[in-house]
């Protein structure tokens, strides 16, 4: 009689969120491709790996991933696997390391296992093995688009004097304030449920403060993915950020 050892859920998201990422690193050493040209196959190539795997990990889950055509069957689903096969297509195409991996699972739309792969830098994180938090910068630290710094991020940023960060990926962002290299993350320039889902589950297994900006729960696994706004602080700062953002005056 064989024994099948089944591989938790946080075990699989770890292994395939850093599996995808050696596939997309040998694809930048070997591919000759470039820019845009590169992302793109990267995406084709994450998309299709973690694809596969999952539905012969968990042939009875739901998917939802940023490469796939969405169907509104995953939402009558308890647990969905959310996926976003490469977080910073332009960083990757750049050869820069701000960009990530996410596989995540939502059950009852909670973002309850996550794992955020940074190729580039060599490591996973997941909401399996939190690691203790730094201490918080001094001055604080904010994370900021590199292209498009978002106005309530640098208001916010001006009224706590704490320094910009500009960096790429959702998840290079959100896994900055994770690993101590950064105090806030807020953003309010639009995502979707595969840029956030994991590296929320992380954060929050961190035991740091996650929600919308307005202080509401993030809800997966919606009908419609769009999801344009979240906050990951330290938990001291998030009643001083949530009111600095309430403040502020209309756009």
């Amino acid at each position: 009689m064989t024994n099948t050892v089944i591989e938790s859920d946080v075990r699989l998201a770890e292994r395939l969120a850093t599996e995808a990422g050696e596939i997309l690193l040998a694809l930048q050493k070997s591919s000759g491709l470039t820019g845009k040209d590169l992302g793109t196959a990267g995406d084709e190539q994450a998309n299709r790996f973690l694809m596969r795997m999952l539905r012969a990990a968990r042939p009875d889950d739901a998917i939802l991933s940023e490469e796939e055509k969405d169907t509104g069957d995953r939402c009558s689903v308890r647990r969905a696997w959310i996926v976003d096969p490469l977080d910073g297509t332009r960083e990757y195409g750049e050869g820069r390391t701000d960009w990530a991996v996410h596989v995540a699972l939502a059950i009852d739309g909670v973002a309850v296992v996550g794992a955020v792969a940074l190729p580039g830098l060599g490591m996973t994180l997941t909401s399996g093995s939190p690691k203790p938090l730094e201490p918080a910068g001094d001055p604080l630290r904010m994370l900021v688009s590199r292209s498009r710094p978002a106005r309530e991020a640098v208001a916010v940023a001006e009224t706590l004097g704490a320094t910009l960060v500009p960096m790429g990926s959702a998840g290079a962002k959100a896994m900055a304030v994770v690993r101590g290299q950064a105090d806030i993350y807020l953003h309010t320039g639009g995502q979707y449920e595969w840029d956030n889902c994991a590296p929320i589950a992380v954060a929050q297994a961190a035991g740091l403060h996650v929600s919308r900006v307005d202080g509401s729960p993030l809800v997966y696994n919606c009908a419609d993915p769009y999801l344009p706004d979240l906050l990951i602080c330290r938990m001291e700062l998030a009643a001083r950020v949530l009111d600095l953002v309430k403040a502020l005056p209309p756009a």
